[in-house]
């Protein structure tokens, strides 16, 4: 043990706490602070990956400023500029927002999301964010002879903790504001840890220059990185966060926005990172860079069922394929799979071109710029490219590029009297798979340009004007989808361009409704979500239809592509902007509504805010004593009768449910409604209550008090998910 080991007892275990919490701390406010804005923002995944950016952008700044405090040969002079920083980001807390940072209207919502971050998140994400290379570059500096490397790997394992915590302790226990609270509280504790630290730091003098080793791989201490290797540092991490944000944005678009479905994605992220930096032997290159190739052609794959489930039946193989690609768990599990053994791929390459412990801080923040370039490129360059979530299939091929290379590279390793003619052969085969994975990647891009009029891309996601041929020509039309979900759908045979189709049809929930709901006499509807407009055409002179639309492009399109709104008798209305906000904004006049329709739940991304005790005390004020909620649940991966049933009990509503089971083609769809009134004698009308053509089943609304009444600081989508799926 060296001298200055010695001199200061203690160090190592305060350099351990402090980055092992520091790290938890760091993780842990993304998700706590990311709900806390979510029902604000319309519940958009975008939401989430305009916070990973933020959160990348702030830990270059971080990392940066650790780099240069860490030039500071004095660390009096780094424990005080520290200390303050610190005392100032205490007094700051707490970090919950409060409500005057709800966005107004229909502006942009990123520049707001990231003020609001900054102002209440910045300065102790900032600091946090610098914990880790700081304290790593003191103990270089202190224990002289060993490498400071294996303290990223704990610093990572304190971030994994935070994430797995988050969504099965941390959620289901604490409501929003509890976990502002006590997520400042334990900052507190951790300027204490830090404190402790810079004045043991202080007391010590001078650092001694870092000399050890870090590794089989490492560098001698007087070799500078090469510019080949720092390019290493920033173009692998880029590719690995591209790639985070790409399987999280698509997994968000598939299945909901909700915290798991954020943390699974970034828990692998950061898994990979403590294998690869704890011990660079568990980065077995040959079977990582094997596996990760075959893994990237199999997830390609995933999306040819449509044109591979003719082929096997044809065949007569019985292999389901539809099902199985289509199924949530084989579609989460692939992405989630690949996006971990890409990760282990770029950041056990990153490792073994780390530098000696001099070069430590600037490492790290050549590894922060990788992680902003690669947030700046999906949240920031992406959705004003491409019209598409492309820049997945993109990182997928760039991810399958680098695996096959370090593939073909180990591969020449062994010995060539075995593998001379495997390895000749195999470079043919390389080929052949790299010709392979292009077509397989870049097809999904292409099929999704089949029939496609009008594409757009925005901060809510993807919206596109299809047309949609049918064998029988009269059910041929134009259909709006919002991702892989259709969002409305018009006849164009002569006469039938004002028929409701899809979920809207005469015998659908809402269409039952909004035809035998005081039928002689004008009404007044709202409706939250817009898509094609299909509900005006059941307006009738004198009506009144009021639509809440968060997305200003979805307005556009209905308005240019259908004529539902257009040849629609009613009067006809937009509010632009969440609808909760809105009509919270409304309630100084309330809007005295006989029909409301809640069609905000079909899509992928749920928009939960829409569904808690506090959004149905909105809808209270604004519906007339005998009006009717219409709400919409059908959906491919949630069950959300429960949920809609145990607020509807909450309020004393009065509910049936009404499912219809018919498909024909797109002018005709599968659908479940759910109609709630406080007055009984509407939903006992016939026309109601019963089935006209035996293709659904109409029964009451019954709650389960195990079901937990969903509010705004407390919701869980797991507990809905559909067990066949």
């Amino acid at each position: 043990m060296s001298s200055r080991t010695r001199s200061i007892p203690g160090f190592a275990g305060l350099c351990a706490t402090s980055i092992l919490l520091g790290a938890f701390l760091l993780f842990q406010v993304q998700p706590v602070i990311s709900k806390m804005i979510l029902p604000w923002f319309g519940g958009s995944p975008a939401v989430w990956t305009t916070c990973l950016l933020f959160f990348q952008v702030l830990l270059l700044a971080g990392y940066g400023y650790a780099h240069l405090l860490s030039q500071m040969r004095q660390p009096s002079r780094q424990a005080l500029l520290h200390l303050i920083l610190l005392a100032v980001a205490v007094c700051l807390l707490p970090i919950t927002p409060d409500a005057s940072w709800k966005p107004e209207g229909s502006s942009p919502p990123t520049a707001t999301i990231l003020w609001l971050l900054a102002a209440h998140v910045g300065l102790p994400y900032f600091l946090l964010s610098a914990t880790s290379p700081l304290i790593q570059s003191w103990f270089a500096g202190v224990y002289t002879d060993r490498s400071p490397y294996r303290l990223y790997a704990l610093s990572n394992v304190g971030s994994l903790g935070a994430l797995l915590s988050y969504p099965f302790l941390v959620e289901p226990n604490l409501t929003t504001h509890a976990q502002g609270a006590v997520w400042s509280v334990l900052f507190g504790g951790f300027g204490i840890f830090c404190g402790g630290l810079t004045w043991k730091l202080w007391r010590a003098g001078p650092l001694k220059p870092a000399t050890a080793g870090g590794g089989k791989h490492q560098p001698k201490p007087e070799t500078p990185p090469t510019a080949r290797q720092r390019a290493a540092w920033v173009l692998l991490p880029a590719l690995a966060c591209v790639l985070l944000m790409a399987v999280t944005n698509h997994l968000c678009q598939s299945v909901a926005v909700v915290p798991m479905l954020w943390i699974a994605p970034l828990s692998l992220y950061l898994l990979s990172f403590i294998i690869c930096f704890d011990r660079e032997a568990w980065y077995a290159r040959y079977a990582f860079s094997m596996v990760t190739v075959i893994g990237v052609l199999a997830v390609s794959y995933l999306g040819m069922a449509n044109h591979l489930n003719p082929y096997f039946d044809e065949q007569g193989v019985g292999l389901h394929w539809r099902y199985w690609t289509g199924h949530v768990g084989v579609q989460s599990g692939a992405y989630l799979a690949v996006l971990f053994l890409l990760c282990m791929v770029c950041h056990g390459e990153l490792v073994r071109r780390k530098p000696a412990p001099r070069w430590l801080t600037s490492f790290y923040l050549s590894v922060s710029a990788g992680g902003a370039l690669g947030g700046l490129t999906v949240a920031m360059l992406c959705p004003r490219v491409f019209t598409t979530f492309f820049e997945l299939n993109l990182a997928l091929l760039a991810g399958f590029l680098v695996a096959l290379v370090v593939f073909a590279i180990e591969l020449q390793k062994q010995s060539w009297v075995v593998q001379a003619s495997a390895v000749l052969r195999s470079a043919y085969g390389m080929v052949l798979l790299a010709a392979l994975a292009v077509v397989a990647i870049t097809q999904l891009y292409i099929r999704d340009r089949e029939d496609v009029l009008v594409r757009v891309r925005n901060f809510y996601g993807i919206v596109s004007i299809r047309e949609r041929p049918a064998d029988e020509e009269q059910y041929s039309g134009l259909a709006m989808f919002h991702g892989d979900t259709v969002h409305g759908f018009q006849l164009k045979a002569r006469g039938q361009q004002q028929t409701p189709t899809s979920y809207y049809t005469r015998f659908s929930g809402v269409g039952r409704t909004l035809q035998y709901f005081r039928p002689d006499a004008p009404i007044k509807v709202g409706a939250i979500g817009l898509g094609a407009g299909t509900i005006a055409a059941y307006g009738r002179e004198g009506d009144e239809y009021r639509f809440y639309e968060i997305d200003p492009l979805v307005v556009q399109l209905a308005q240019r592509w259908f004529s539902f709104l257009d040849e629609s008798d009613a009067e006809i209305d937009y509010v632009l902007g969440d609808a909760r906000l809105s009509m919270e904004q409304e309630l100084t006049t309330p809007q005295a509504y006989d029909v409301l329709v809640l069609d905000a739940f079909s899509g992928d991304a749920i928009p939960v805010h829409l569904l808690t005790d506090e959004a149905f005390t909105v809808y209270d004020r604004h519906l007339k004593p005998d009006g009717v909620i219409a709400v919409h649940i059908s959906n491919r991966y949630l069950d959300l009768e429960p949920v809609v049933a145990r607020v509807a009990q909450a309020h004393n509503y009065h509910g049936m449910v009404v499912v219809r089971s018919e498909r024909v083609f797109l002018a005709i769809a599968p659908s479940v409604w759910v109609l709630l009134s406080h007055d009984p004698d509407f939903l006992q009308q016939d026309a109601i209550r019963t089935d006209p053509d035996g293709q659904g089943i109409t029964r009451p609304l019954v709650a389960d008090d195990r079901t937990p009444l969903w509010t705004d600081q407390y919701n869980n989508l797991f507990q809905v998910l559909r067990k066949n799926e």
